[in-house]
Order: C-alpha cells, then sequence, then structure tokens
C-alpha cells in the first residue's frame, strides 16, 4: 500500500512539474522608434508588414501589438511594441534567420531610429 501512494504521489509530482515546463513560453519584445522623417504611410507600412509575420513563419504561436499610450513620459521615443511568443529557444531560432523576416527587416530598415529586444521565458 506504501508503495503504491508513494508511485501515485511521485507521478502527481513528475506529471506536475511538466504540466508547469510547458505552461512557460518564450516571448519576444520589440520595441521601435521611428525616425522623425518617417511619414505614418511608412508606419502603417511596417506595422502590416509584422502583421504578416505570423501567417509567414508557423514557428510563431503568439502575436500582438501596440501603440504607446503610457503617461509616464518614460518612452524615449519609442512608438510600437510588438508582443511574439514561441514555444522553444528552437522555434526563435528558426524566426531570427528566417527569409520573411529578413524581408521585414528591408521594410522597416529605412525608417527605423532604434529598436530595442527583450526575449524572456515566462515565469507564474
Amino acid at each position: 500500500m506504501k508503495k503504491t501512494f508513494f508511485s501515485l504521489i511521485l507521478t502527481l509530482f513528475v506529471f506536475g512539474a511538466m504540466a508547469q515546463k510547458s505552461d512557460k513560453v518564450l516571448r519576444h519584445v520589440v520595441m521601435f522608434k521611428f525616425k522623425d522623417t518617417a511619414t505614418p504611410e511608412q508606419v502603417k507600412s511596417v506595422e502590416e508588414a509584422f502583421r504578416k509575420l505570423p501567417t509567414q513563419i508557423k514557428e510563431i504561436k503568439g502575436y500582438e501589438w501596440g501603440t504607446n499610450n503610457s503617461p509616464e513620459g518614460l518612452a524615449q521615443g519609442f512608438t510600437h511594441c510588438f508582443f511574439l511568443t514561441f514555444n522553444s529557444e528552437a522555434d526563435r531560432a528558426v524566426y531570427l534567420p528566417h527569409p520573411d523576416h529578413k524581408a521585414f527587416g528591408k521594410v522597416l530598415g529605412p525608417y527605423l531610429d532604434k529598436v530595442l529586444v527583450v526575449d524572456y521565458w515566462t515565469q507564474k
């Protein structure tokens, strides 16, 4: 009886640890500061090009974006934040050199002043 109970507890622990690990995802946060000379139409073309990436690169598991509306005044000119989710570092490794990601960089390049990228594993 003790062996069965111990086995049950161990099994629950292992499956719980596996479930907890699988809950973690890799976030790829990208923020853009556009050149002062970038027109609204040019910025819109960048937004649209970035929006296409999840349909072109299957390793992207989640995508959202928005523009800064913080009242704190600490954005340092960064206006756009794009938030990608990957299941693994291997998936991100496919995304970074992917031809469609590189093509997006060519759309972005002429209008970009600065970029900030932060990647992290989610914690609960």
